[in-house]
């Protein structure tokens, strides 16, 4: 997926697979039947309040429809156990494990509130923290506190992620700057646009040989023009690609790590220069006797047209089965204005899967220009939730997944939880 956030975990997961599979005989399929015992986090809302008065009298759950008999329920808080009810081998594991992934076009000033809201009011010693720029993975001691003050440990922070971002991103914001250029130039191929209209668009995004490049693209056909932008796009899909392979093995990694796994996705709205429908279709009349131009220009359209790369059921049932929650913090920003320009907006192959990994998992979600509020809207959320245990009836790990649905007995409240498990 080039830049995004999958791409810095694979690595490491590539090489689990492979020595697995190394020593790895194939054998019969066979159905295991064992007693096991299923956790599922649960969080407990009314309106946006925790609601932390619950027992296990109040809590009904069903898997596959059938109901089940609850074994335990605990009440967290935080890394606490604040109370239980009923039995469980052995007590839960409450440690706190962050996951902060950063999937950001280009780094937002906003992203330093969140983060300073983080680490000044909800990291603590023995937390562990992983940190995914677009660039790569850090991990945090859990003992960092111990040794530095939370303004250095934030102050660390935002350096990374300023400058991973800036470098992980070079690539993205030279192609999103030459389809500008040819954009602009196509249209100005039709009228309506000058070329000192073009410079001004560039130089508004930050592009310091932005006169030099719109004279050079002046020069071109329109032809070249628009082959050059098909690259373009070409270009930029590879770079934003999300693969199913890669998703499935974050949810692998994830499933595999210990203790209450809390992810926090910051996804920033992508917007890609567009040629305007107009100019395209002057363009599709003028040149409707050159099947090679047209060719090109039915490639433009179908790819602002393209389907989800990933099937969202499968993320579903998988992310549910990896045992964290995710949290889904969309950073919304107003499309940048270019006249003869239409500025697309690129997040829906990616945004859609993110946000069912997020209900799949019983996670928050929220699509907000302002991340600081979401972010302890989202923590709220990660830091209260109810453990609750039980015994699947006639469990068969045949690798099937069981789906899950818990009610609460009162008026008014609202629920969220993982969707199931996998049974193996």
């Amino acid at each position: 997926m080039g830049r995004r956030l999958v791409r810095v975990i694979i690595p490491v997961l590539a090489l689990a697979s492979v020595v697995a599979l190394a020593g790895q005989q194939i054998r019969p399929i066979q159905h295991e039947t064992r007693t096991v015992n299923i956790e599922v986090p649960v969080r407990v809302f009314k309106g946006d309040a925790f609601v932390d008065r619950l027992s296990i009298a109040d809590f009904e759950i069903y898997e596959n429809g059938v109901p089940q008999t609850l074994d335990a329920v605990y009440l967290v808080k935080k890394a606490s156990i604040e109370r239980q009810e009923g039995t469980h081998a052995g007590a839960p594991d409450t440690g706190r494990h962050f996951y902060l992934f950063f999937e950001l076009v280009e780094y937002d000033p906003k992203v330093a509130d969140a983060l300073d809201y983080f680490v000044q009011r909800v990291l603590a010693n023995g937390d562990e923290l992983i940190v995914v720029t677009p660039v790569k993975t850090y991990r945090m001691k859990s003992d960092i506190l111990k040794s530095a003050t939370r303004d250095m440990v934030l102050a660390k922070l935002l350096g990374l992620l300023r400058r991973d971002t800036l470098i992980g991103n070079a690539e993205y914001q030279d192609v999103l700057h030459e389809m500008t250029s040819l954009a602009t130039a196509v249209g100005a191929s039709v009228g309506g646009v000058s070329g000192s209209t073009v410079d001004t668009a560039r130089q508004a995004m930050g592009d310091p040989f932005a006169a030099v490049d719109t004279m050079y693209e002046s020069q071109r056909s329109v032809e070249e023009q628009l082959q050059l932008y098909a690259d373009c796009l070409s270009r930029l899909e590879h770079i934003r690609k999300l693969d199913a392979v890669q998703v499935d093995g974050l949810a692998n990694f994830v499933r595999d790590q210990p203790g209450q796994k809390e992810i926090f996705l910051f996804y920033q709205r992508e917007y890609i220069p567009k040629i305007d429908p107009s100019v395209m279709n002057a363009l599709m009349s003028i040149y409707n006797q050159r099947p090679e131009v047209t060719q090109t220009l039915s490639g433009i359209f179908d790819f602002f047209h393209r389907d989800i790369g990933v099937e969202v059921e499968a993320v579903k049932r998988l992310y549910a089965d990896a045992g964290a929650a995710i949290h889904f913090l969309y950073l919304t920003r107003p499309a940048p204005k270019m006249r003869g320009l239409t500025m697309e907006e690129a997040s829906e192959d990616i945004f859609s899967p993110f946000r069912e990994m997020a209900r799949a998992t019983g996670g928050y979600i929220a699509s907000t220009a302002n991340l600081s509020a979401a972010m302890r809207s989202a923590i709220a959320a990660a830091e209260n939730y109810y453990l609750l245990y039980y015994t699947p009836k006639d469990y068969r790990a045949d690798g099937k997944f069981r789906s899950l649905e818990v009610r609460v007995k009162g008026e008014g409240l609202r629920t969220t939880y993982r969707l199931g498990y996998i049974a193996d």
